[in-house]
């Protein structure tokens, strides 16, 4: 049954058919509401995702990271961490879930770990990681070409925010860990070298094209190549994934068109109140076209949405890509990524107000 299959996608279409009572014309304007490069971005790195993980270098790496962690779990964990954020200001927070979630999914073969609780801090540390960067993620490069900030202080600003947040995220995984971690005899895994290099050669071109708003090209040359090495991948697409995206950019997007005739004045602090809450309801990128527009001050509207990211997970879509791709429920990802959030949350507050942003 599809409402057990595919809950979310289902309650997207509901809350379209809603927002269609209050906006006749929605159905006919949903195309142009529809980020079709973010779309085409999205499926080109599912094709190369499932291209890695077919190749079967997730495998043979995700045993060199367990035995480096001589089974720790927090070691393990903190190690995962540290390299998806120092790789998603880079690469952008949805490219480093599209890499270390599988790799993650590996490594659960291996070795007993929380999945759930693994995957949110995956998640948590692709956001956090992101936020320095003004093309670390689309509503930092959103708010750095409205705004105009130069590329320094950008970096400069967040820079105490992003390493408060990773602090927390490392308690977070100490508390969180403490047992220790049982390898599982397997056999080795045997790797197809040519899809693998061919996948790796991808992702880095991929990511370069799509930097450069070249995503149909990055999607028309990923296709070619996996079908002469991976067909696989191409078969092993996720449309329900795709879908449930075109429908956030319209639910949202729509949304946020309902409410652009509020008007707003806010001091710092309440620009990151308003922020957090609003991309809480409506995710952050949605929230952040909507705010840049009424001129809130930038840095707390860049505080609020990297920050409102990690809450439920509505706030960003990478998060519904961990889930995606790691198969976990929303239950399971909340029970996780709401405690880190609410004190995440109040220890911003009181920075903010401390500091008078």
């Amino acid at each position: 049954m599809l409402v057990k299959r595919e809950p979310l996608l289902v309650l997207l279409f509901l809350l379209f058919a809603i927002l269609s009572v209050f906006d006749p014309s929605l159905p006919v304007r949903s195309p142009k509401l529809v980020d079709q490069e973010s779309v085409i971005a999205i499926v080109t790195f599912l094709l190369v995702s499932r291209g890695l993980e077919l190749s079967g270098v997730f495998d043979r790496a995700a045993g060199r990271i367990v035995r480096s962690s001589g089974g720790s779990e927090f070691k393990l964990l903190s190690m995962m961490a540290i390299t998806t954020a120092l790789s998603s200001g880079g690469i952008m927070n949805d490219t480093a879930i599209f890499i270390f979630v599988p790799l993650l999914l590996a490594i659960s073969k291996k070795v007993e770990i929380d999945l759930p609780k693994s995957v949110i801090i995956i998640s948590i540390a692709a956001n956090t990681g992101s936020a320095l960067s003004p093309v670390g993620n689309p509503q930092n490069i959103i708010i750095w070409r409205v705004y105009e900030v130069p590329v320094w202080r950008f970096v400069s600003s967040m820079f105490p925010y992003v390493v408060l947040w990773f602090i927390l995220l490392l308690l977070f995984i100490w508390v969180k860990s403490g047992r220790k971690l049982e390898a599982q005899s397997l056999p080795r895994i045997k790797m197809n070298p040519y899809l693998a290099a061919t996948s790796a050669l991808l992702l880095a071109i991929d990511v370069l094209l799509i930097e450069r708003g070249l995503a149909p090209l990055a999607l028309v040359l990923t296709l070619i190549l996996m079908a002469i090495v991976g067909r696989g991948a191409i078969f092993a697409l996720d449309a329900a994934l795709v879908a449930i995206f075109v429908l956030i950019f319209i639910d949202f997007r729509e949304l946020s068109l309902l409410l652009s005739h509020v008007e707003l004045k806010c001091t710092g602090f309440e620009a990151i109140l308003l922020s957090v809450g609003l991309t809480q309801i409506m995710s952050n990128v949605p929230a952040t076209v909507l705010l840049a527009s009424k001129n809130l001050p930038w840095l707390p509207l860049a505080v609020g949405v990297n920050l409102g990211g990690n809450g439920l997970v509505i706030g960003s879509l990478a998060n519904f890509i961990a889930i995606r791709i790691s198969g976990i429920g929303l239950k399971d990802f909340h029970r996780y990524s709401i405690p880190y959030f609410l004190l995440a949350f109040a220890i911003t507050l009181l920075a903010s107000y401390l500091t008078g942003i």
